[in-house]
């Protein structure tokens, strides 16, 4: 299935200083089927140069704008040009380069969120749907070895239909208002004209939402929001609850907050089934704790010969050698890459290799967002209590 060519790269995003994109490179590379060629890497054309001569790249294939870098490339060969596009800019520039790399014939790679809203999700959505190039968007946490057990294994019935799911992503790094000592991560993801109009909900309150779904195997039918701002001084919301009701009639609870102090980064989803229950948390990420009501309960460990497909085909290393978040990134971006293979040879991915984040996930998560924002303020559901006596 492999041809001796390397997928070629273009990145828009990861300038000095960026975080996600050193992650999404680091991920990309490791499998040695990416190759980092060209990119436009700041909306500062200096800035870009610098960090293309950090990368050690050709001069003339580092750009000052990402409509030249489209441009450039394909007056290049062929066989020189680059095959996908990584996007890892801030949320208000994933719409414009994601609709034009496609239509300029250029696989793409997202970090999520899809959009910075819903309506350009829903204008995003059927660009990429009549594109015939391949569409990842990066929810890293599908990526982790255990979380594929999990899944396969509800999938598989092992734990019955799922009455409940629990969800929780608390964080505790905008503990105080750090977008006012010149942090810079903190000063976009707490900016609504470039994060949009949901704060931690839409950063990571998605991440906990995707994985309700992608792990359950149901999907979410009804919200019922609340959102906070606990700093004082920040524009959009640094925590919040919201109820799940999904359509097989389950309920749940998603839990999101970016300011419970002292708290890293620790994911956590529990699913309770007819028959069992099942628990993973990103911190403990090699472990899935497998609960049943007569018998002890287990826990499953990541590299063991007794895990099934999915998370074999995502497992790196031999059992009790630790492997995590970036890992899960080179998964996402393995998998992406034997299924753009796989097509150039004409040949059916496997199942497994096609178990990365879309645009099905990008449009869900979008949509998420806007009913949690709409919900919100709607405020219906809440009644007072009142002690009389």
């Amino acid at each position: 299935m492999y041809s001796s060519k390397k997928l070629k790269i273009g990145l828009i995003g990861g300038g000095p200083g960026s975080f996600i994109g050193a992650i999404h490179l680091n991920g990309a590379l490791m499998d040695g089927m990416f190759e980092l060629v060209a990119g436009a890497f700041s909306s500062n054309p200096e800035k870009s140069k610098q960090r293309g001569e950090e990368f050690m790249l050709d001069p003339s294939r580092v750009y000052a704008t990402y409509d030249e870098m489209f441009a450039k490339e394909l007056e290049l060969p062929e066989s020189e040009r680059i095959d996908v596009v990584a996007i890892v800019t801030p949320n208000n520039v994933h719409f414009d380069p994601t609709a034009k790399a496609l239509q300029h014939g250029f696989h793409v790679a997202l970090d999520k969120p899809l959009t910075l809203n819903y309506e350009e999700a829903v204008a995003l959505y059927p660009i990429v749907q009549q594109s015939d190039k391949r569409f990842l968007l990066t929810h890293t946490y599908a990526g982790y070895p255990m979380i594929k057990q999990a899944k396969q294994m509800i999938a598989e019935g092992k734990i019955g239909k799922i009455r409940k799911v629990y969800v929780e992503y608390p964080q505790g790094w905008l503990w105080k208002l750090l977008e006012s000592e010149g942090n810079k991560q903190a000063a976009w993801r707490t900016d609504p004209k470039i994060n949009g109009l949901a704060g931690c909900m839409g950063d990571i309150g998605t991440h906990a939402f995707h994985l309700a779904e992608y792990v359950s195997g149901e999907k979410v039918a009804e919200i019922c929001a609340a959102l906070y701002i606990k700093v004082e001084g920040r524009p959009i919301d640094d925590d919040g609850v919201v109820l799940l009701r999904f359509e097989n009639g389950a309920s749940g609870v998603l839990m999101a907050s970016q300011t419970d102090t002292g708290v890293e980064n620790n994911l956590k989803i529990r699913v309770y089934g007819e028959k069992g229950g099942l628990e993973w948390q990103q911190e403990l990420n090699n472990s899935l704790l497998v609960r049943w009501p007569d018998a002890p309960d287990q826990i499953y460990r990541a590299g063991t010969g007794y895990l099934g497909s999915n998370a074999n085909e995502n497992t790196r290393t031999p059992a009790g050698h630790p492997e995590g978040y970036v890992e899960a990134f080179a998964n996402l971006y393995r998998n992406f890459a034997r299924c753009i293979y796989a097509d150039r040879a004409g040949e059916t991915p496997k199942p497994e290799w096609e178990d990365y984040p879309g645009i099905e996930d990008g449009i869900r998560g979008m949509a998420f967002i806007d009913h949690v924002l709409k919900s919100n303020e709607s405020n219906l559901k809440w009644t007072p209590f009142i002690v009389q006596k």
